[in-house]
């Protein structure tokens, strides 16, 4: 019964060492592209919720009271988002945007919430297009800058899209908040 005992023990402590011994897996290695999808993609899937949580007719909700002279409503920052999308995509593949972006506000013709939305999220799907131009030989080489003169490295640009949308998200969660509805990531 001993004898057994210590084989058993001798087997499994061998197999223990061989298996830490063993080539660790490697982790999987991502394109540069599919790194910058991921990022956009990220925020897209917190930015379009939260644009659609709020409810039509509150959709030009501006805050008044405090500081807020002048800010823009609920929609115009949704329709602001997606115009810089555009204007983002648009640079990095190095054409005009294919849409109206109204000087970065978006169209004046898009009033419904189901329109903006519209817009929002085909602007993401134009933002995921331009991405897949970008890789490892072109990262760092430069395209003219949407925002005036000058040049702007390509990963620059494609960066922007999510820092500035989620500029704008922060803006939102607090228009949401003031309106009693909380913002869909922060729900449980």
């Amino acid at each position: 019964m001993n004898r057994k005992l210590g084989v058993l023990a001798c087997s499994l402590l061998l197999t223990l060492m061989a298996a830490a011994q063993a080539p660790k897996a490697k982790a999987a290695q991502h394109t540069v592209t599919e790194l910058l999808n991921g990022n956009i993609s990220n925020m897209e899937h917190e930015f379009v919720p939260a644009a659609d949580a709020m409810p039509e007719d509150k959709f030009n909700f501006a805050p008044t009271n405090g500081e807020f002279k002048g800010v823009r409503t609920y929609a115009q920052q949704i329709k602001h988002v997606a115009a810089v999308n555009y204007e983002l995509a648009a640079a990095l593949l190095e054409q005009k945007p294919p849409v109206d972006i109204g000087d970065e506000s978006g169209p004046a013709s898009l009033t419904t919430k189901s329109d903006i939305m519209k817009y929002l999220k085909d602007s993401f799907e134009y933002v995921h297009k331009a991405l897949a131009t970008v890789n490892d030989d072109n990262l760092t080489k430069t395209v003219k800058s949407p925002f005036g003169e000058g040049s702007v490295s390509r990963l620059g640009l494609a960066m922007s899209v999510a820092s500035h949308g989620f500029d704008h998200y922060g803006q939102m969660a607090v228009y949401l908040r003031m309106n009693g509805i909380v913002p869909p990531s922060s729900r449980m």
